[in-house]
């Protein structure tokens, strides 16, 4: 189960990542192409070219997570940005819908409500 607090940021790579990459050569991707820090609190998703894996590199304290996810069948929505290489940035619920298998732009969705009082 991956570790989630508020303060947790979720970054997709765009485009497709070749997925013989470990952590070393996913936390060089972040850190040279995408221009983050692999080492803050976030989690770095990848796909792979045909959208049925991802990784997602997460540090934790004193060392790195990865988790790896093949679908059998279907494949992830991932969303599109073009040929930018600048990282996508979505919610922790957006990112459970990538991984249900639901495009991130859900507009049935009930919308956060954040109330100061009951008055």
């Amino acid at each position: 189960m991956i570790a989630t607090s508020s303060s947790l940021r979720v970054y997709l790579a765009p485009g497709a990542t070749d997925m013989r990459k470990s952590i070393d050569g996913l936390a060089l991707i972040v850190s040279e192409v995408l221009v983050l820090n692999p080492f803050s609190e976030s989690l770095f998703v990848f796909s792979n070219r045909g959208r049925n894996k991802l990784k997602i590199l997460h540090w934790q304290t004193n060392g790195f997570w990865l988790y790896y996810r093949r679908l059998e069948k279907g494949r992830f929505h991932w969303p599109r940005q073009g040929d930018s290489e600048q990282a996508i940035s979505l919610t922790q619920r957006e990112l459970n819908w990538l991984l249900d298998g639901l495009p991130i732009e859900q507009k049935k969705a009930h919308q956060p409500l954040s109330y100061q009082s009951m008055i």
